[in-house]
């Protein structure tokens, strides 16, 4: 019988090894550490199978180089990445892993509310310089504060307990509430200008599709109160960047804590910006992203909310188990 041959695209070392041990001499393992996209399609010419993750570009382009595939195992929950109507068209199935890192991306998230909140950021800059003063450091107590969690799925609802666990209040804005889980936890569920208006700290939890796009924008900025933290740990689209910027600089934003950002994709490699036909609207985000870096109430991490080491195992066990599940007609985590 001939082999089955997987492409994984986005892959570290690490990654390889760990994958590698999943799979028998019938699989033939392709290891790609680069996104796909139309500049390499052709490497994906003759493979049954590709697993890329969350920076591939998997557009109509790309999909027609594809001649013999057949499932598209995407290492992440998001597949906005993916032509899906493309891949309909084509008969190629797209599986995701809708489930891996709950706690992960909630404790994250909490990591960058303490940071704001008690100027952790500030102050390790300041001892690298030998400055142990107090003065503009003071923080405030998470206890009693109101935070807002737009998108109260898996994520959100973690993130909701852990925000009890330090006494806080909270509100949420879904479009599908899950009024047992809001008696349970303690927890309104409101409208969108509801939570704006009545956040101390904002945070996103939401998927980026069609509906969610540029969700927080100039038009409903205002809404905020002043002094507001922002957290986003979801997908950068969810927030306009003009909005953000705006936001940051009339202190309607006290903070924000970052680890997504229009654009970002572009800065995996440093020249892409010269080599290639580069969207204005995606320039103009990297250029305040630029802006938003200098100011002392930012912290950026660089998309890492999801990347603790059970997480990734997590979301390889479940790659691996879609792509066994579709070969032997299985159930499978099956998008179409």
């Amino acid at each position: 019988m001939p082999k089955t041959t997987i492409a994984f695209f986005e892959t570290t070392e690490k990654e390889k090894k760990y994958l590698k041990k999943k799979f028998d001499k019938n699989f033939e393992l392709l290891f790609f550490p680069e996104p796909l996209n139309a500049s390499n399609a052709g490497l994906i010419s003759n493979i049954n199978i590709i697993s890329p993750f969350i920076y591939s570009v998997i557009d109509s382009d790309v999909l027609n180089k594809a001649k013999r595939l057949k499932l598209i195992a995407t290492r992440s929950t998001g597949f906005n990445q993916i032509d899906i109507k493309k891949a309909q068209a084509k008969k190629i199935s797209v599986a995701n892993v809708p489930y891996y890192g709950e706690n992960t991306v909630a404790e994250h998230t909490f990591a960058l509310i303490l940071a704001l909140s008690r100027n952790l950021h500030k102050a390790y800059l300041r001892t690298l310089r030998n400055d142990f003063a107090l003065e503009g450091l003071q923080g405030f107590d998470l206890k009693d504060k109101t935070l807002g969690v737009i998108g109260a799925g898996s994520i959100g609802v973690h993130v909701i307990k852990i925000a009890k666990g330090f006494g806080m209040k909270v509100i949420a804005h879904d479009p599908i509430p899950n009024h047992i889980l809001a008696e349970l936890l303690d927890f309104q569920y409101v409208s969108l200008d509801e939570l704006l208006k009545n956040s101390r700290i904002i945070t996103l939890h939401c998927p980026y599709n069609s509906h969610t796009h540029h969700l927080i924008n100039m038009e409903n900025i205002d809404k905020v109160k002043k002094g507001t933290f922002f957290i986003n740990t979801a997908r950068s689209g969810v927030i306009e960047p003009k909005a953000l910027y705006y936001a940051v600089e009339n202190n309607i934003f006290g903070g924000a804590g970052l680890d997504v950002f229009e654009g970002e994709d572009l800065l995996e490699e440093e020249n892409q910006m010269l080599t290639k036909n580069v969207a204005v609207e995606h320039l103009e985000a990297l250029l305040k992203k630029n802006l938003l870096i200098r100011k002392e109430n930012v912290i950026f991490t660089p998309h890492m909310a999801f990347d603790s080491v059970e997480a990734v195992e997590r979301i390889m066990d479940t790659t691996v188990d879609n792509i066994r599940s579709f070969l032997t007609g299985k159930n499978y985590h099956k998008v179409i």
